[in-house]
């Protein structure tokens, strides 16, 4: 313990201090400390932000050639004595902010659009809630939340997610976000936006778009969606889920068990990210929900996770974190619920993996810190966007944490460079 507070405080230190265990690659950036802006994204950096809105889930990757990738962009309208405060604050929708930073971050990168969007599911908090005050889109019969408040003004170029084109699996959608959505999707689709149902295995439909042989050891995995799991051969698939026909209504999957789930590799460098992909089972009797045990066992060890269901009590099981063994876990918190406290218990569990790990979350509501505190204490942090910069290569990474209570935010702490 004493050696890793004073590595941690080291880290903290001056920039001085940093640039003397930084890799030249991240000494080339200039290196800025606390207290001062993140350098912009540079070519042949892997950068991938998780967005703090305090209102939902939202990443941003920026690739080594400047292919952009958005995972989830949520609104939630839940109970506000459970929310923590809406990030930097509640003058914009959180579509809105999510918007303003990826303009701000993508300024340096060949082209300021999104050349994907990803939707793990079709839940607000990664789509966006629709409320009363959602205004309607002059562009389409849609109102403007979460992932449309993003088109807005940042073109998309391909939307990929797990229901296109009919949006009726396991059954036809009821949801008021989930129909705002697919009318979203149809009239982006009537103006040249490229829609897709994802498929699961693949490592050819999400790539890079700009220099694709500079980086050949880039590569981004589809690992699952609607409960189909990789193998970990070649593009193989499995099927987790019963038929449809074996089922009750009452059984059909529900919509977390159906998330999308990525890994990103470069060159050493693993990432993954899986929605809200859960391990619950119902006291053991429907084993087969639990799709994301199945999900770690072909994605795993991977150097960063971002922790399934915003750490959830149904989620990140010990299945998980086995095969996983990261060295950073990175929970999208903004609910008093976010994470549980058995979830961290294993997170830092010696007896699932050795070595060292770290937890950070992007907004610990103060009533989790109390519930949490016998383990939230050791978190290198718990609030502001969370960002992974990984160097040209993929041999070294950093994790660098942004204020989020001003829209421009500078840099609160670094940590790194680890090694892949």
């Amino acid at each position: 313990m004493p050696e890793e507070i004073s590595r941690r405080h080291f880290l903290w230190g001056s920039a001085a201090s940093f640039a003397l265990i930084a890799s030249p690659q991240m000494q080339a950036l200039g290196a800025s400390i606390a207290g001062g802006p993140m350098e912009p994204w540079q070519r042949g950096f892997l950068d991938i932000h998780h967005i703090s809105t305090g209102r939902g889930n939202s990443m941003l990757a920026i690739c080594p050639d400047g292919t952009s990738i958005m995972v989830d962009a949520g609104a939630t309208k839940g109970p506000t004595d459970a929310l923590g405060p809406a990030r930097p604050n509640d003058s914009r929708r959180p579509g809105e902010w999510i918007r303003r930073y990826a303009l701000r971050h993508l300024r340096t990168t060949p082209k300021r659009e999104l050349d994907y969007f990803v939707l793990t599911h079709l839940h607000g908090d990664h789509m966006g809630e629709v409320t009363a005050d959602s205004p309607v889109s002059s562009a389409g019969d849609y109102r403007l939340t979460g992932v449309a408040d993003v088109a807005e003004l940042i073109p998309i170029r391909r939307i990929i997610d797990r229901g296109y084109p009919s949006y009726d699996y396991p059954a036809p959608a009821t949801y008021d976000a989930t129909l705002n959505y697919i009318r979203f999707v149809r009239s982006a689709a009537k103006h040249g936006t490229k829609v897709e149902q994802l498929k699961v295995g693949s490592t050819s439909q999400i790539v890079l778009q700009h220099e694709s042989t500079e980086y050949a050891s880039f590569a981004i995995r589809n690992l699952a969606a609607n409960g189909d799991v990789w193998t970990g051969q070649g593009e193989g698939v499995k099927h987790t889920f019963p038929p449809l026909s074996t089922l009750k209504p009452q059984q059909y999957p529900p919509e977390n068990a159906c998330s999308i789930a990525l890994r990103f590799g470069y060159g050493d460098f693993r990432y993954y990210i899986g929605g809200d992909l859960t391990c619950d089972t119902l006291f053991g009797t429907e084993p087969w929900l639990d799709v994301e045990s199945a999900v770690a066992k072909v994605a795993g060890p991977v150097n960063v996770s971002a922790l399934d269901h915003h750490g959830y009590y149904d989620a990140t099981g010990p299945e998980f974190v086995r095969d996983m063994r990261s060295r950073i876990y990175i929970i999208q918190t903004w609910h008093a619920s976010h994470p549980a406290l058995q979830v961290l218990d294993r997170l830092y569990s010696p007896i699932l993996y050795s070595g060292d790990r770290d937890v950070l979350a992007t907004g610990l509501v103060h009533a989790a810190s109390l519930a949490d505190a016998r383990l939230s204490d050791r978190m290198l942090s718990q609030q502001g966007h969370i960002v992974v910069r990984v160097s040209p290569g993929g041999k070294q990474y950093e994790v660098i944490v942004l204020d989020d209570a001003v829209e421009e935010g500078n840099i609160k702490a670094r940590f790194g460079p680890y090694s892949s």
